[in-house]
């Protein structure tokens, strides 16, 4: 398994996948870990979760710059990604044990009540865009609610995935309650079928997301899954355009565009279209493109050379059906997969940028004469993640965003996650939510107790 970096396409590290004999060898001692762990106080667990948010924030430069070689994220995002790591573990410590308390329910018995318990193993199949995050906000609620972890990261990014493991056993956590698992994609299928195995939670593609529901469907196993978004970015008419376009740069352009919940497609009304365009062309033109470890770079490399391509083909086919090029639209000479920020208009319903998910820095721009139109166009999509709707009318803003097929809508401001919130998809985005209340009852056993 290599790591190499997409800013310099150098090998940066090389890891052994483990056998078939050690993957069944770890998931038997992540058992025995997790029958006495679900045993344990919540005391116990909520020391150990704050000392992991120390941890992650005492080696915060040093865990940023393991992600920015292996994936490419710029330093200042990757350093605010491990503190948001610390801030769910955090979050977590400090609210488990209220979320999962016994629930109270009058009925006919002399006491009745729900309550919340571990499942056993929780299998995470985890992508490389956010990849301490991604697994922290899955690990922390999970751990605290007297779960093991299993993790299978992406195969570019062992180093974090093993960094990760080190930051729970650093913290005292047991040895075998989280574990990382060094192998291919082609190998999750068997992890599943493990009756160790109790549920799999998934963040990744839609075909990701399909073969491993369809795996543990056939094993009756709980999934939760989070895939792939196209984002609406909604501006009306009577939008604040300037803040409304620097918003729009770091929504699109966040992790080079890599991220789930970025804004992908900017649904924009005719009468303030010019200057939509005008100033966020002007601002994506001028953005520093560039080593991902210097302070000052704002966007650099995407993760894989065969991503680069996936998206610049995106963007010729949507050229060449009409949609017009403001900026970049190409790939920046030399080595690493840079690519250059890149502003579409004039899009349409059929072209690539309009139906498909753009995992990188280009912006869709499509213009709409009026709110059932923008609604309409904000719903044609098979995707349902997140989105914004930016007016300066927060009663018309709420109606619009209400109407919206995402499992998020936020209102003049990014869209983003957050341990208080829940967070997922409907429609080819997924099912079920992580974080806040609901993500921590996503893998406990919701079991009805009633005494006569």
């Amino acid at each position: 398994m290599k790591a190499i970096n997409p800013a310099t396409d150098e090998l940066i590290g090389e890891y052994e996948e483990h056998t078939d004999e050690e993957v069944g060898r770890i998931i038997e001692k992540v058992h025995v870990e997790q029958c006495h762990w679900k045993t344990t106080t919540f005391e116990t667990r909520r020391s150990l979760m704050h000392e992991a948010a120390a941890i992650l924030r005492k080696n915060a430069e040093d865990y940023a710059r393991t992600i920015s070689m292996e994936m490419g994220k710029i330093i200042t995002e990757a350093r605010s990604e491990v503190e948001k790591c610390a801030w769910v573990c955090d979050y977590y410590a400090d609210h488990a044990e209220k979320f999962l308390a016994d629930e109270i329910i009058e009925t006919d018995a002399s006491r009745s009540f729900v309550a919340f318990e571990p499942l056993g193993i929780v299998l995470a199949v985890m992508p490389w865009n956010f990849p301490f995050w991604q697994v922290f906000r899955f690990a922390a609620p999970a751990l605290m609610a007297g779960n093991a972890g299993i993790l299978k990261h992406a195969s570019n990014v062992p180093g974090s995935a093993l960094a990760i493991e080190e930051v729970f056993r650093e913290a005292g956590f047991p040895e075998n309650i989280f574990r990382t698992l060094l192998i291919s994609a082609r190998k999750v299928e068997n992890i599943i079928k493990n009756p160790r195995i109790k549920a799999v939670t998934l963040t990744g593609s839609e075909p990701a997301g399909m073969q491993v529901a369809a795996a543990a469907g056939r094993e009756l196993k709980k999934t939760v899954l989070e895939l792939g978004g196209s984002d609406p970015f909604i501006v009306l008419e009577d939008a604040d355009i300037p803040a409304c376009v620097l918003t729009s740069i770091k929504a699109r352009m966040i992790n080079a565009g890599q991220s789930c919940i970025a804004a992908k497609r900017f649904i924009v009304f005719e009468p303030i279209l010019k200057q939509f365009e005008e100033q966020q062309t002007q601002i994506m033109s001028n953005l520093k493109v560039g080593d991902p470890l210097k302070d000052d770079t704002k966007v650099g490399p995407m993760a894989r050379l065969d991503l680069l391509e996936e998206l610049h083909e995106q963007v010729v086919k949507s050229i060449k059906m009409g949609a017009r090029l403001l900026c970049g639209g190409k790939r920046v000479e030399g080595p690493g997969a840079f690519y250059m920020p890149t502003v579409l208009t004039d899009v349409k319903k059929g072209m690539p940028v309009y139906e498909q998910e753009t995992f990188g820095p280009v912006s869709a721009i499509i213009p709409v004469k009026n709110i059932e139109e923008a609604i309409a166009v904000a719903n044609d999509s098979e995707f349902g993640l997140g989105g914004s709707v930016w007016s300066r009318d927060i009663k018309k803003a709420e109606m619009v965003a209400r109407r919206i097929e995402t499992g998020a809508m936020f209102i003049n401001g990014l869209t983003k996650s957050d341990p208080r919130l829940p967070f997922g998809g409907i429609k080819k985005s997924g099912y079920g939510r992580e974080l806040s209340h609901y993500g921590i009852k996503e893998f406990v056993n919701i079991k009805t107790i009633w005494i006569a």
